[in-house]
């Protein structure tokens, strides 16, 4: 007994190192033969001895044919984006803007923009714990089953790593496995992806880790998190010590401390990248030392710290066969061209967005046209250019149409704006089906069980014409429609009512009023406390709250001036639905941080800074990443950059400890300074 398992030890460790050596360095040690043989026989010793199963063991790498769900789990830290740019100039702007935030010396990491699917590991003591995708930055699925099939992602991790830490990457399918699974779909008559990335995209979220693991997924990895109590202090280290712990790190990177430096970098790879085995699209820059990373800090979406460059996009000439007049949610008509099919950047484009009647005019464009098409971002498909040399007798000016394409109402162009408006909202199908499908998306009422078909479904049997018309739907009429089967209807149902209890902010959000996206909801719940506080306000009031501009204001205000929108929002409230802020959002208004700005930094003992940064919003606070003479105090903890702490000391600013904060909070709740 105590011989079989001492030889599964050694076993699982002989296969970790040889899977290190063959799939991360490209230097294998053993034929194949001899490493499936060494796999064989873990398996049966495994089988033996279930009492000993590991999931890092490398035989959980092939898969199961078992169908998964795809748990969501909140980031420990945000996954944000990165700004992008497509010229060299800002570029050098970009460089420019550091040095003179910094005023000392710095270093730039080039290194390569990977076009796959960003993921996010989580390791305790060398083993794999879970794997997160992107999702909306904030909160991520639970992919970890799929992600260990993954062969140049350690499961058990060598060298001298943290106790616990997060890795971020990119999971990528090599064109050469993406040719071959097209081939393949094609073959059975299925549709071929788009490219790799979709593929990358598309195979991460399959339910059965069996398929996943045939389709011989690779990974990159390029960005350490929560490692402040290691000896680590550049980004250029921490790629360093991720090859040593077992990562597979991109060999194209280059510590520059000039701009010509980073412009060689740029240059070489524009043109090498198409020799690579996997697709990119383009360099990303970041500044090497991580504490000057926090000296440099956030703006609301991407670090200031870092800049992705897109290479310029690819470019085809086809033809223009027609263009579609398409209504949006909101009114807006998108007029998209039809074109005839042509090869981009390593997809089949059919179709190309024109924006708005101003870009048709601009471009002087004709039916039957031969058009310049380019990937902008070489994601979506535009027409640049007409060839007019090639214009034939045949070809006859586009024109944008002065009536909606749906509904036959009259199109509307408000002053300062390019796009024609639908201004018939509670009778034109599109705009209510998109309202509806707004309405019940994830981030809003998350009713996860009404896809856009099953809401066109709903809308042509006339059982819903708007968002109200949900919560009177019920199992008996839904089983009837053609596809809902009763327990489908039951679950439509039991979303419906779940939904009341989503909070203030995301019914507001749900609405789709104008301008009023997730943050700005958030920030009108914290100043009003029901929706009747916020029917009532003027435009004048709204515009007292930081961050609400007039735009915000008058569009808010002009919601509430239409009786069928106050009809709607009646009947929500008289099916349930929360229009009322929750006594913790309530209480937050008078918490003992109204009015103060606090920016945090270092590593903390009691709580993450995820968890601090939302005690400090609980408590009427505003985070922010920066130091300037409106912070009212920095939150400290262990390792607070020295650079923080002498811009704090020269502007004034109070630095207090996890403790006092925490004591502050605690003990001193009726009292609003610190």
């Amino acid at each position: 007994m105590q011989k079989e398992i001492d030889e599964i030890v050694n076993l699982r460790q002989q296969l970790h190192a040889h899977n290190y050596n063959y799939y991360v360095l490209n230097q294998p040690t053993i034929s194949d033969f001899e490493f499936d043989a060494l796999l064989k026989r873990l398996q049966q010793l495994e089988d033996k001895h279930p009492q000993l199963f590991d999931v890092n063991s490398p035989t959980q790498r092939v898969g199961s044919d078992l169908n998964l769900s795809f748990q969501q789990v909140k980031h420990n830290y945000p996954m944000l984006s990165l700004a992008n740019t497509y010229s060299q100039e800002e570029v050098t702007d970009f460089y420019n803007r550091v040095a003179a935030t910094l005023k000392m010396p710095f270093q730039i990491v080039c290194e390569l923009k990977f076009d796959g699917v960003s993921i996010s590991l989580r390791y305790e003591n060398g083993h794999l714990q879970q794997a997160l995708t992107r999702g909306d930055s904030t909160v991520g699925d639970d992919v970890t089953v799929n992600v260990r099939t993954i062969k140049t992602l350690p499961l058990v991790l060598r060298g001298d790593f943290p106790q616990q830490f997060e890795i971020r990457g990119e999971v990528l399918m090599p064109w050469g496995v993406f040719n071959r699974l097209n081939q393949q779909r094609i073959a059975q008559a299925q549709q071929p992806f788009a490219n790799p990335r979709n593929a990358a995209a598309g195979t991460l979220k399959l339910q059965n880790s069996l398929e996943v693991a045939n389709r011989s997924l690779d990974a990159y990895l390029y960005n350490i998190l929560g490692v402040e109590e290691t000896n680590l202090t550049t980004h250029y280290d921490n790629l360093n010590a991720a090859k040593t712990w077992g990562f597979k790190v991109s060999e194209a990177v280059k510590l520059c401390s000039t701009v010509e430096d980073i412009m060689s970098f740029i240059n070489y790879w524009d043109i090498e990248r198409h020799n690579l085995p996997f697709a990119t699209d383009g360099i990303v820059l970041k500044v090497n030392s991580i504490e000057q990373q926090e000296l440099l800090g956030y703006t609301a979406k991407f670090p200031r710290w870092a800049i992705a460059y897109k290479f310029q996009a690819e470019q085809a000439i086809t033809k223009l066969l027609s263009v579609d007049f398409q209504v949006g949610r909101t009114g807006a008509v998108t007029p998209v061209a039809n074109l005839e099919p042509v090869q981009l950047s390593g997809t089949i484009v059919k179709r190309a967005t024109l924006h708005n009647a101003d870009i048709i005019k601009q471009l002087d464009l004709h039916i039957n046209d031969y058009v310049k098409v380019e990937k902008g971002g070489e994601i979506i498909p535009k027409i640049t250019e007409v060839v007019k040399e090639q214009r034939t007798q045949d070809c006859f000016a586009v024109t944008f149409p002065t009536i909606c394409p749906e509904c036959k109402h009259p199109l509307v162009r408000y002053e300062d704006e390019a796009t024609y408006y639908c201004p018939n909202q509670a009778y034109c199908a599109p705009q209510i089906k998109g309202k509806i499908e707004h309405f019940v998306s994830r981030k809003a009422m998350n009713i996860d069980s009404l896809g856009s078909e099953t809401i066109a479904l709903l809308y042509q049997n006339g059982l819903v014409n708007n968002i109200a018309h949900l919560y009177q739907l019920n199992v008996s009429q839904l089983s009837r429609l053609q596809g809902l089967a009763q327990k489908s209807a039951q679950n439509i149902v039991e979303a419906i009512k779940k939904s009341c209890n989503v909070p203030f902010e995301r019914t507001l959000f749900a609405l789709g009023i104008r301008y009023v996206g997730e943050n700005v909801a958030k920030i009108l719940v914290k100043h009003f406390k029901d929706i009747n506080a916020l029917m009532n306000a003027t435009e004048q009031q709204l515009t007292t709250i930081p961050d609400i501009g007039p735009n915000i204001a008058k569009s808010v205000v002009n919601y509430f001036a239409d009786i069928n929108n106050i009809n709607l929002i009646n009947q929500l409230i008289a099916a349930g639905v929360t229009f009322t802020a929750s006594t913790q959002q309530q209480y937050s208004q008078n918490a003992i941080l109204q009015g103060q700005t606090v920016v945090i930094s270092g590593v903390f003992q009691h709580h993450t800074r995820e968890q601090y940064k939302e005690m400090i919003e609980y408590y009427g606070g505003k985070n922010s990443s920066s130091i300037s003479s409106k912070t009212s105090f920095i939150l400290a903890g262990q390792n607070m950059g020295p650079a923080k702490l002498q811009k704090a000391q020269q502007l004034g600013v109070k630095v207090i400890t996890e403790t006092q904060f925490l004591q502050n909070i605690i003990d001193d709740a009726d009292n609003k300074n610190i």
